[in-house]
């Protein structure tokens, strides 16, 4: 079992930048792969990004392109999302997730591990 609590959210303006992180226990945090996905209010979970387990290879989703960054550190068991250009639209709760999977993971219904996540607002 993984455990995943994320931190960073809060409120910032458009145009801010914000960076999350996901502190991860339990399994090996290296042998996962993780990614970030995020709910807006009335709408369904979206996949943002994912990073395979080494670090080596990532996927983001076009919306976040070239404004966000994931990243992690496995000596420290820490995941980051890095987020540039805030729009009011990015506004959600935001959530860490793990799989062993890198395929698998970039779809919501096929996640291992949640965490409870953490909100961000972006105020226009």
């Amino acid at each position: 079992h993984v455990q995943l609590v994320e931190s960073g959210g809060g409120l910032v303006q458009n145009g801010d930048s914000l960076r999350l992180s996901c502190a991860a226990s339990g399994r090996p945090f290296s042998a996962y792969a993780m990614a970030w996905f995020r709910q807006a209010p009335g709408k369904e979970r979206e996949f943002l990004t994912a990073i395979t387990a080494s670090g080596r290879s990532t996927t983001y989703t076009d919306s976040v392109k070239g404004r966000f960054t994931i990243s992690r550190d496995n000596a420290k068991n820490t995941l980051s999302l890095q987020m540039n250009s805030l729009k009011p639209e990015d506004t959600a709760v935001y959530y860490c997730a793990a799989n062993s999977n890198y395929i698998a993971i970039q779809q919501s219904n096929r996640v291992d591990y949640w965490g409870k996540g953490t909100l961000v607002t972006v105020s226009s």
